[in-house]
C-alpha cells in the first residue's frame, strides 16, 4: 500500500547489523513463516554497539527500522533511536514487543504470551498424571519468568490442576508453620498427591543462601540463574525423607518447548494488529513502542516501556485469586504486604498517603528525585 519496494532482515540480533549481510525479505519468501516457531532471522545475546549500528543503518540508506523483541531489545531500540536523533537522521524507529515473559511496561500484553500459557498446560497436565498415578505423588513443573511470574500465574489460573504456584514476585520461605514443606505435608495427606508450578525466577534468595555461588551474567547483562526446579526438587526429597515420608517427585522443565512451537490463534491476529501499527506510525515518522493499552493500539514512548518492568502485583485481584483457586498460604507477613503496596506506589509515582510515618515520606520523596532525574 505505501509502494515500498526493498524490505531487509537482519539476522542474528543487533550484531547483524555489520557482521551479516542482510536478507532480502519478499512476500513469497515470509509466506508461511508464521506457522513456524523460533525465528527465520536468527536471534543472539549481546552484540549491541550502537555507533557501529546507526553508521550502517545511515550507509545503506534505510528510513525504517523495525525492532522486534522483549524488554532488553527494546531498550536497544531505545539507544538506536537517541544516537538517530543526535545525528540529525530521517529514520523512523517502530519496537514491536514479543516475549512470551509479558514483563513490558505499560502494554496490556506482549505477542507470545497466549501461546506460552497454552502450550505451558500441557506440561501441567503431564505433572497432574504422573503425580496422580503414584502414592503422595508431586508434579513439580518449571515455567519461564525471570523476573514477573505471568506465565506461572495464568497457566495455573487456567489448569485448576495446581495446588502451588511460586513466583519472583512473591516471597516464600520452606521451614516453619505457614512454610511450603507444612503445606506439601497436609496437601498429600488431604489428596494425596500435588502439582507445583514454579517461575523460573522464584526463590533465588533462598537458593543462594543454601549454595554460595558468585553472580554471574550472561552476554546480555542479565544475571544467570540457578534451577529453583532442580533445587526444590532436591530439598522436598530431603524433608521427606527426614520425616520418613514415602514419596515419588516428577520434575517437568518444558522451557525451550514452550518457547519453540508455532503461535497460536490468538497470538497470530495480535501479530498481525501489531505489524499494521507499527507500520502506520513509522510511515507518520513517528519512534515508538507499539502495543494494546486498555485494550486500544497506541503508540508509546521508548523510555515509558524502557524504564521499569512488569510485575503481578500480589496485592492485586489476580493473585487473590489464584491463592482462592489453588488454597495455597500466601507465605506473606504483614510487613510483606505493605512493603508491596509501598513499591507499587513507588512505581505508579502515587502521592505520598497523609498517614504515612515521616520515614516513609523522607525514602519515597528521595527516590522520587532519583527518579526525575
Amino acid at each position: 500500500m505505501y509502494n515500498v519496494n526493498d524490505v531487509f532482515g537482519i539476522q542474528n540480533g543487533y550484531k547483524g547489523f555489520y557482521s551479516s549481510n542482510y536478507l532480502p525479505m519478499t512476500p513469497k519468501s515470509v509466506n508461511d513463516i508464521h506457522k513456524r516457531g523460533g525465528t527465520v532471522l536468527g536471534s543472539s545475546r549481546g552484540g549491541h554497539d550502537t555507533h557501529k549500528i546507526v553508521d550502517n543503518i545511515q550507509d545503506r540508506g534505510i528510513n525504517q527500522v523495525y525492532i522486534i523483541g522483549g524488554d532488553g531489545t527494546q531498550k536497544g531500540a531505545y539507544e538506536i533511536f537517541k544516537e538517530i536523533r543526535r545525528r540529525g537522521l530521517k529514520v523512523a524507529v517502530a519496537g514491536i514487543p514479543k516475549t512470551i515473559d509479558n514483563d513490558i511496561a505499560v502494554i496490556d500484553k506482549s505477542f507470545g504470551f497466549d501461546t506460552a500459557v497454552e502450550e505451558a498446560q500441557r506440561a501441567i497436565d503431564a505433572a497432574h498424571v504422573e503425580a496422580s498415578s503414584a502414592e503422595n505423588g508431586i508434579g513439580l513443573v518449571k515455567l519461564m519468568g525471570r523476573y514477573s511470574g505471568f506465565i506461572a500465574m495464568y497457566a495455573t489460573l487456567a489448569s485448576r490442576d495446581v495446588d502451588c504456584c511460586l513466583i519472583p514476585e512473591s516471597p516464600f520461605y520452606l521451614e516453619g508453620e505457614g512454610g511450603l514443606f507444612e503445606y506439601i505435608e497436609r496437601r498429600l495427606k488431604e489428596n494425596n498427591h500435588m502439582v507445583i508450578v514454579v517461575a523460573e525466577g522464584a526463590g533465588q534468595d533462598l537458593i543462594a543462601k543454601s549454595i554460595p555461588v558468585a553472580d554471574q551474567l550472561d552476554a546480555s547483562g542479565n544475571k544467570l540463574l540457578l534451577d529453583v526446579g532442580l533445587w526444590l526438587t532436591h530439598k522436598i526429597k530431603d524433608h521427606c525423607k527426614s520425616k520418613k515420608m514415602e514419596m515419588t517427585i516428577k520434575y517437568i522443565d518444558p522451557t525451550y518447548m514452550i518457547r519453540a512451537i508455532p503461535s497460536n490463534a490468538s497470538d497470530n491476529v495480535y501479530c498481525t494488529l501489531l505489524a499494521h501499527s507499527a507500520i502506520h506510525g513509522a510511515m507518520a515518522g513517528y519512534s515508538f513502542t507499539v502495543g494494546m493499552v486498555n485494550g486500544r493500539h497506541a503508540y508509546i514512548p521508548f523510555h515509558r516501556v524502557t524504564s521499569t518492568r512488569n510485575k503481578v502485583k500480589i496485592t492485586d485481584r489476580m493473585w487473590a485469586r489464584l491463592l482462592s483457586s489453588t488454597n495455597q498460604p500466601s507465605f506473606l507477613s504483614k510487613e510483606d504486604i505493605m512493603e508491596a503496596r509501598e513499591a507499587e506506589r513507588l512505581a505508579n509515582r502515587l502521592p505520598v498517603p497523609a498517614s504515612s510515618s515521616e520515614h516513609t515520606k523522607k525514602h519515597s520523596a528521595s527516590v522520587l528525585s532519583n527518579g526525575e532525574k
